[in-house]
This record gives C-alpha cells, sequence and structure tokens, in this order.
C-alpha cells in the first residue's frame, strides 16, 4: 500500500479570537481531513522547526502574525529555503503580504476602500467624519483608531518620517488611513483554488461575527471573482470581505490569504460537507496524489 501524505496543520488552538472559536473550527477539519492524510497540529511558533518531516504544511487558524513575527518570518524563510509546499503557497499578495495590497488596489481604481499611508495623500480620501487609522501589519481590528480630519494632521510629514517616532501618534508608514465607510452590512465569499463555496453576511454593522447565509448575486460573484483572479493563487482557501455601501456598491474590506476563519459552524450540513471535500481535493492536487477511494 503507498504510503499516504502527511500534513503539518498549524493552527493556533488556543487563540482568544473574538465571536469566533478557532480550535472548534481546526478540530473539524482535522478529523475529516484525517480520512486522506496523516496529518499533526502545531502552533504557529514551532513550524519551523517540524515541517521538514511532512509532505506539506497547512496553515489555517494560526492568529494574527503580529504576535510572532519573528517565528513567522524564519517560518517563510525555511519553507522558501528548502521548497517546502506551503498550504496556502507564500506567493499570496493578500493579507499574507501585509496591508499593501489596498494601497495597489486604491491606485489602480478597483472597488476598494479608498487607502492611503502618506500624510500629502490624505487629500485622495473622501471627506467624512472620522477616518479608520489602522497598523500596515494588523489583524483583528488590533490598534484600529477611528479619528477626525483635523486629528490626521498630528501625522508626521514626509521630512519627519526620518526621524524617531514621537509620543504615540500614528507613524507614516507604519499605519493605513481610510475614511470610515457609512455601509449596510459586511458580507464575505469564500473560495477553494478559484471555485466559489459559499457567502455569509454580517446584517448588522455592530456585529462583525454575527453572520447569515448570503445568496450571492452574478455581479457580486464578479466583484469576489475579480479580486481572486488578481491574487492568482493556485492552490488554497480565500474569504474576500467587501461591504455594501448605502448606494448599494460593494467594496473590498480585506482579501485574506493566509489564515482566513471559515465560520464552517454556521453552514448546513451539504455546505459543510461540499467545502471540506473541495479542500481535500485541492490538497491531494497541490501535493500531487491520489485521494482515498
Amino acid at each position: 500500500m503507498p504510503a499516504r501524505p502527511s500534513v503539518l496543520y498549524v493552527t493556533d488552538l488556543a487563540y482568544p479570537a473574538r465571536g469566533r472559536r478557532y480550535c472548534d473550527e481546526d478540530i473539524l477539519l482535522t478529523s475529516r481531513l484525517r480520512a486522506d492524510f496523516d496529518l499533526a497540529l502545531c502552533h504557529p511558533r514551532d513550524a519551523a522547526a517540524l515541517m521538514d518531516g511532512f509532505d506539506a504544511v497547512v496553515v489555517r487558524n494560526s492568529g494574527p502574525v503580529l504576535h510572532y513575527r519573528e517565528a513567522h518570518d524564519a517560518f517563510r524563510a525555511r519553507a522558501t529555503a528548502h521548497g517546502t509546499r506551503v498550504y496556502n503557497p507564500l506567493t499570496g499578495r493578500g493579507d499574507m503580504a501585509g496591508k499593501q495590497y489596498l494601497l495597489d488596489l486604491t491606485r489602480d481604481g478597483h472597488p476598494v476602500i479608498p487607502t492611503v499611508d502618506r500624510t500629502e495623500d490624505l487629500h485622495r480620501l473622501p471627506e467624512t467624519d472620522l477616518y479608520a487609522v489602522k497598523p500596515r501589519d494588523g489583524a483583528d481590528s488590533i490598534g484600529l483608531r477611528f479619528l477626525t480630519r483635523g486629528e490626521l494632521a498630528t501625522l508626521p510629514r514626509p521630512a519627519d518620517a526620518t526621524g524617531p517616532h514621537q509620543g504615540d501618534g500614528p507613524h507614516q508608514g507604519d499605519v493605513l488611513v481610510q475614511p470610515r465607510i457609512d455601509f449596510r452590512y459586511e458580507v464575505s465569499f469564500y473560495y477553494v483554488d478559484d471555485t466559489f463555496q459559499y457567502a455569509l453576511h454580517a446584517p448588522d454593522p455592530e456585529r462583525r461575527w454575527v453572520l447569515e447565509p448570503y445568496e450571492p448575486t452574478d455581479a457580486d460573484l464578479a466583484f469576489a471573482r475579480r479580486f481572486i483572479d488578481w491574487n492568482t493563487l493556485d492552490h488554497g482557501i480565500q474569504r474576500v470581505d467587501a461591504c455594501r455601501t448605502r448606494e448599494g456598491d460593494l467594496l473590498l474590506v480585506e482579501l485574506e490569504d493566509l489564515n482566513p476563519y471559515l465560520s464552517l459552524d454556521l453552514l448546513d450540513e451539504p455546505t459543510r460537507d461540499t467545502f471540506v471535500a473541495a479542500m481535500t481535493a485541492s490538497l491531494h492536487r497541490f501535493l500531487d496524489t491520489t485521494p482515498r477511494a
């Protein structure tokens, strides 16, 4: 009997996510993936030391990288040097690479919440009562603040950016600035490879993780697909987060391609089964192995 492919599944089972239980989702997924793969779980801080003994590394609910930046950088460097197969592949252009993509997409005219990172570009943002200021490498709303237009003047000018950071204000280059959008609701589109799986939305803007099933229109799927195509990942799980403006348009909020939470507990059983089957088949294609009979 041929050896089954082995997978190191990276997760932080103890991460205290707001409104979500990472551990439940990963316990479910690993229990199902074990039917096709020899599988072991580890914390993201241990991945670099353990990964050489496996055919692939699957990064799932591993928490915000900023909590273990040095370990994550070591993992990426070792995986790249050794040619380790990492799922999602480390070539993602979305959150995996930081928030630079929000600036790139803004510059190129994509339907995204307008984003700048330089004081001299603040004029490019629409006038609004409040602006979101967030760390460039942030996640899970860590470090998010809302400032008035006047308070944005505390952002250092270009000449100041080369000096030491003084006080508690945001340092140019460290933060991104966006207008606070008065949106009707947020909606997320979930993909395996380039195939749409399901969508969920949060009807109450104040309760981001109280989600309900959402039936996307063709226009919605065309919106999400443009960012999946832009990211050019051949394999992996992606979540396209968007908000519906009062005018009815969708704007990209985030393109999650590192460790997107999937809210599998909110799905009906057929949809959940379909997703797990799609992920299993994707992993087999990624490893060029044969699914079990």
